[in-house]
């Protein structure tokens, strides 16, 4: 069974303004600012990163509550459940997560909720860069990670930034991209259901054609029958976010939510792995369901780039629920 591994374990294998000093109002309603500064930023990525190695060595889903949210939380808080069940002493000997390089990229926005992205190197050893997406809903409230993309350094793409050094934020609807931000959900999970109306939208790769691919070969043996169902996720659960790229079009962070059910007729089931059985509800007797979270980063071409395609740069899958039957 396909399981993505926490980002917690810094393999490679997310909504406000932190206080902008001197140009809000007291409820900072409407005035275009930056969503933060750039010390305030560096601050959040410090914290995100002191909480998530606390979290990586005690397994406690609380800690981690504290630096996340979004998919890439509701990811990483069932796996530390899971592996908090299965290891309640922790893991004292984790390798600590190291990020370097940080650079910002902060929109001018208005109103709530506000965000800003963080792109590092993560000291594993393999030079990629991590894509935080950092979000808040009030003034009052931490930053926390709401989307992660791993993307190897060749694969980063330009960002547009004003005179002043700031990036430029996509809007969900009315973006002038060839697929609107918030349609992407419910475009790649109709994609992924149907591939035919939107295939036209996305390249062939490991996380499109690919996955079609592999669940026509393993959807039916003479063991077992397995089941998918992928739904998008409303923009008010998990919303996208995007940024303007030079190339006339934009990277977007979206989510999306995936369901096997594996079946073995007139036979008994047995579920080894250890994490799905710590989440898992009900009796496993011949049938299994499975509910994970994906968060995604694609680049989306402008809409008048009539060759162009969506292409994914990272995608991370989490199991979130488990049902026996």
């Amino acid at each position: 069974m396909t399981r993505r591994r926490l980002s917690l374990t810094a393999a490679v294998l997310l909504l406000v303004l932190m206080p902008v000093t001197g140009c809000v109002t007291v409820h900072g309603e409407q005035a275009l600012v930056p969503a933060v500064t750039k010390a305030e930023a560096a601050k959040a990525l410090d914290r995100f990163t002191r909480l998530n190695n606390d979290a990586k060595r005690s397994y406690d889903p609380a800690t981690l509550a504290k630096a996340e949210t979004g998919a890439l939380g509701a990811m990483d808080h069932a796996g530390l459940t899971a592996r908090h069940a299965n290891h309640p002493e922790g893991n004292p000997a984790a390798v600590p997560l190291k990020l370097t390089d940080a650079r910002f990229l902060i929109p001018k926005q208005r109103g709530w909720p506000k965000w800003f992205a963080a792109d590092a190197v993560s000291g594993g050893g393999n030079g990629a860069h991590w894509l935080l997406l950092f979000q808040r809903s009030a003034v009052s409230d931490p930053w926390k990670a709401s989307y992660l993309a791993v993307i190897a350094a060749d694969r980063m793409p330009t960002f547009v930034l004003d005179q002043d050094g700031y990036a430029e934020p996509v809007p969900l609807d009315g973006s002038g991209l060839q697929v609107e931000p918030g349609r992407l959900s419910a475009a790649y999970t109709s994609y992924l259901q149907t591939g035919t109306a939107a295939t036209l939208a996305f390249a062939d790769g490991p996380q499109t054609s690919q996955v079609r691919q592999q669940r026509r070969k393993g959807a039916s043996t003479s063991a077992a029958v397995t089941e998918y169902a992928d739904q998008p996720v409303s923009a008010g659960e998990f919303p996208p976010v995007g940024l303007r790229t030079t190339d006339g079009g934009a990277l977007v962070f979206f989510a999306s939510r995936h369901q096997s059910r594996l079946t073995t007729p007139g036979k008994p089931l047995k579920v080894d792995d250890p994490d799905t059985k710590a989440l898992m509800t009900g009796t496993p007797k011949n049938s299994v369901t499975l509910i994970r979270v994906a968060e995604q980063a694609v680049t989306v071409p402008p809409a008048n780039d009539a060759q162009g395609k969506v292409v994914f740069l990272s995608r991370l899958l989490g199991l979130v629920s488990a049902k026996g039957e």
